[in-house]
This record gives structure tokens, C-alpha cells and sequence, in this order.
């Protein structure tokens, strides 16, 4: 009888830890930049883990006055690829401290 008892103790021991992990990771997460481009590198974004843009830089050559439709939309796949790459970052990490466990949508 108190052998489950045991075993649910352990099992939120082990949920706290995770839970706890999973925090610091957060944390650790919101620091870290990631680059991308667009139009083979005429536009630049550094975004942080929080999702926050750090820098957006576009080569001067992209400027056409006749064209400025082309350059919204290459800023706009950059930011678009910058925003994925901090999903996929969150979700990558988180994956290696649950092992792949199946966490409900918005728990990390």
C-alpha cells in the first residue's frame, strides 16, 4: 500500500525537477540570438529567444524607389524564417530535457 505512495512521491520529484529545468532552459533560451536572411542575403534579422528583433539590416542595393513592394516582402520572409527559427530552437531544447515526451501546446 505505501509502495505507491512511494512511487508518486518520486514521480513529482521528478516532475519538479523537470519542471525547474525546463524554467532555467526558458531562461537561458531568452538570451541566445539567431540570424537569418532573405534574398540571398540582401536582408538580414538577428532575433533573441524572446522573439524580440535585435537588428535588421538591408544591403543598400535592395532599395529600388520603383520596388518597394520586393523589399517589404523580403523583410517581411525574414522576420517570418527569424520567428520560426526561435520555435524550433524552443522546441528542439525542450525536446532533449522532456525525451520527446508529447507536452501540451504553450506548456514551455
Amino acid at each position: 500500500m505505501f509502495g505507491n505512495m512511494g512511487n508518486m512521491a518520486g514521480m513529482m520529484k521528478k516532475v519538479q525537477k523537470l519542471q525547474a529545468d525546463m524554467a532555467k532552459l526558458q531562461e537561458e533560451l531568452k538570451t541566445r540570438t539567431l540570424e537569418t536572411t532573405a534574398g540571398g542575403g540582401v536582408v538580414k534579422v538577428v532575433i533573441t529567444g524572446e522573439k524580440q528583433i535585435q537588428s535588421l539590416k538591408i544591403d543598400p542595393g535592395a532599395v529600388d524607389p520603383a520596388d518597394v513592394e520586393m523589399l517589404e516582402d523580403l523583410v517581411t520572409a525574414a522576420v517570418n524564417e527569424a520567428l520560426k527559427k526561435v520555435d524550433d530552437m524552443m522546441a528542439q531544447e525542450m525536446g532533449k530535457l522532456t525525451g520527446g515526451l508529447n507536452l501540451p501546446p504553450g506548456m514551455f
